[in-house]
């Protein structure tokens, strides 16, 4: 015999009568049911920067799930204090400051359902400032990646000399191209470049990774296989080894546009011949 269910009506809400002693899928049909209120990664990661304590980051954190969960676009400070540690005063002079700081603002909005206007709060500052920021955040990047590369990939030792500051300095110099620290994988296989050659070569390889926007151990070693096939050991070599590879590639562009052109002309002269002879045959 299939269990009951049923619900009950109180006021104006549904409430649903769940089965006893089912207490573990109550929870989950309700954390289904309840959603999840999404918070951007770069507003938690800059916020600071914005001039935003930690309590008020906590407030619009509620106050987004009012807005998302609950439809409510003007909660009250009384509303805002019973979600939060805090007190009434404390929940209006956070409002207040960050509503100054021009962080949130007060907006009017239409209730077509309703044909209402109301007073709500407006998340766009917010947002506007955490555009800022992080341009500013990614103007710097730029600018720190031009230094890196304007000058010759970092400050390395000479080759030969000071094998394990050398190994430090590669690392330093992967972890702020990548931002992030590196794996264990990671660095056993920068250790191995630079047991295998200069490691000029291996800041040289990394640097043109990074011109080419290739975020990735797979295609920096590319290139040192690439040089070690072709015995070129130092940056001289390269250099002309390069120079070499684009005139030949020249060379061939230059080929192929004069086929293409001679393939045209025979193509033209055909059609200048059939012309005639339709003419005279006709």
């Amino acid at each position: 015999m299939a269990p009951e269910r049923s619900s009950k009506t109180i006021g104006s809400k549904t409430v649903k009568q769940y089965r006893v002693g089912n207490v573990t899928a109550a929870f989950g049909t309700d954390l289904f049911i309840h959603g999840a209120t999404c918070v951007p990664n770069i507003l938690l990661k800059y916020y600071k920067k914005m001039d935003i304590t930690d309590n008020q980051m906590m407030l619009i954190i509620q106050m987004l799930r009012l807005r998302c969960e609950e439809k409510e676009i003007y909660p009250s400070v009384e509303q805002l204090a019973e979600l939060l540690n805090a007190d009434s005063d404390r929940i209006k002079v956070d409002l207040d400051e960050m509503v100054r700081k021009e962080v949130l603002s007060v907006t009017q909005y239409f209730d077509k359902g309703r044909n209402l206007i109301l007073s709500g709060y407006d998340f766009e500052p917010l947002f506007e400032k955490i555009s800022e920021t992080w341009a500013c955040a990614k103007v710097k990047e730029i600018e720190e990646a031009q230094e890196f590369l304007e000058g010759g990939g970092g400050n390395l030792p000479p080759a030969g000399r000071g094998g394990e500051s050398n190994l430090k300095d590669l690392y330093r110099a992967f972890e702020k191209e990548f931002g992030r620290p590196l794996s264990p994988m990671e660095i056993e296989q920068i250790e191995q470049w630079a047991a295998e050659g200069d490691s000029v070569l291996i800041m040289e390889a990394l640097r043109r990774a990074v011109l080419m926007g290739k975020h990735n151990f797979k295609y920096i070693n590319s290139i040192l296989l690439e040089w070690k096939k072709n015995k070129l050991n130092t940056l001289e070599s390269i250099a002309e080894y390069d120079r070499h590879f684009q005139k030949r590639r020249a060379g061939r562009n230059t080929r192929g546009s004069d086929s293409t052109l001679r393939n045209k002309d025979k193509e033209r002269d055909s059609k200048e011949k059939a012309l005639i002879r339709k003419l005279y045959l006709s």
